[in-house]
């Protein structure tokens, strides 16, 4: 489930409960007012709580999926100046090889 789909179920939530609390209040309206004030900031709290929460997780995982990209980088960089590295030496033993192989063939045709 989404983060967003959480935080919206739990603001439905407090607003459902903010609103039967009020319908079946027995206090005065003035007291009642108090406690909705008193429950909207605690509400209000935890709710900037929970974001931040949800906004270190997604930091910390961008952080590491940062890293291990960047991992990923370095190791097929690395592997490419390994193949390029093998490419060029074998080129160059093959080019060896062939001058090797023509100076044999010229020495046999004479």
């Amino acid at each position: 489930m989404s983060s967003g789909k959480v935080v919206l179920g739990a603001i439905a939530g407090l607003a459902t409960g903010a609103i039967l609390g009020i319908l079946f209040a027995p206090e005065k309206g003035k007291d009642t007012r108090k406690k909705i004030a008193k429950k909207s900031k605690e509400s209000m709290d935890e709710m900037k709580s929970k974001y931040e929460g949800v906004i270190d997780t997604l930091s910390n995982k961008y952080e590491s999926v940062k890293k291990d990209a960047s991992a990923l980088m370095n190791k097929g960089e690395n592997m490419a100046e390994d193949v390029k590295e093998n490419a060029e030496r074998l080129y160059a033993e093959g080019k060896d090889l062939t001058r090797e192989a023509k100076i044999r063939a010229e020495s046999q045709v004479k």
